[in-house]
């Protein structure tokens, strides 16, 4: 549910968006409809699909989920029961943006830029860390059970957040919003506007001589950052991606320099890294 309403913060397509979104799935089997012209995609394969469905294939080659989800979302439910190739196959477009297919005969390049959104269970029972006391896997199975997403995945995945249970009273006491999606969806818009002013582009699509370019720290915060690097074994690749959600965090918060609480919080989002070490 949570996923599904990401679409609703995020900016209305530009006009460039929604050609590109459109051309992608004219091409496609399903083909394009037009009622949902200049709307972000929303993409939910289920976990069984194969690596043709996700990233594309056939003869001659189509595009799979993760190119009808290019300028939207894709929604990945119960990650760790994809096929492990599968979910690897997702590594190179996750960074690059494009799927090249190349067939007998055929070769295609496909856009894949898309914001990825997974989900998981703590554990195979799924009651882990409850306060409930009612999880009864081995340690040894959680870990089994967390060790079917790999490293270089989780290295390409910005935030790993922990969602504790919900209570009761929260689910059925109905309480106003303190925020409206379209609060929200103003502010991310107005952050995207800064990025671009400044970089022309998002932060996320900065390169590496770009980050060192748009996102200095304060000493404190550069301390702090190598000293997560040492005691998680953090590659070079989770460290220029903690700096741009640093940077990211600090653009929501209307600073100019990333200050040493923005890197304690893009940090502390990534829980598996915690985990594996």
């Amino acid at each position: 549910m949570l996923a599904s309403r990401m679409i609703g913060l995020l900016p209305p397509l530009t006009d460039h968006e929604a050609l590109e979104t459109a051309v992608v799935q004219s091409v496609s089997h399903a083909g394009m409809n037009p009622e949902t012209w200049s709307q972000r995609p929303f993409h939910a394969p289920h976990h069984t699909a194969s690596a043709v469905a996700l990233v594309g294939g056939g003869q001659p080659p189509g595009p799979g989920e993760i190119s009808l989800a290019h300028n939207g979302v894709l929604f990945l439910d119960e990650l760790p029961e994809f096929n492990r190739a599968v979910l690897e196959s997702l590594r190179e477009p996750l960074e690059s943006g494009t799927i090249r297919i190349s067939r007998a005969g055929h070769q295609a390049e496909f856009p894949a830029r898309f914001q990825l959104i997974a989900a998981m269970n703590p554990c195979p029972c799924g009651h882990a860390g409850n306060p409930s006391g009612n999880c009864r896997c081995t340690p040894d199975q959680i870990h089994r059970y967390r060790n079917r997403l790999s490293g270089p995945l989780l290295d390409r995945i910005d935030m790993h957040v922990e969602l504790p249970p919900i209570s009761y009273d929260e689910l059925a006491i109905d309480q106003p919003p303190t925020e409206t999606s379209q609060q929200v969806a103003i502010r991310v818009a107005t952050t995207q506007q800064r990025q671009i002013a400044r970089g022309n582009k998002l932060n996320a699509h900065l390169g590496t001589r770009e980050i060192e370019l748009h996102c200095q720290t304060e000493t404190a915060g550069q301390q702090l950052l190598a000293t997560a690097v040492d005691k998680l074994g953090l590659s070079a690749r989770a460290y220029h991606r903690i700096l741009k959600l640093a940077r990211t965090i600090a653009d929501l918060d209307n600073q100019s320099t990333i200050a040493e609480r923005h890197l304690a919080e893009a940090i502390g989002f990534r829980v598996l890294d915690r985990h594996r070490h």
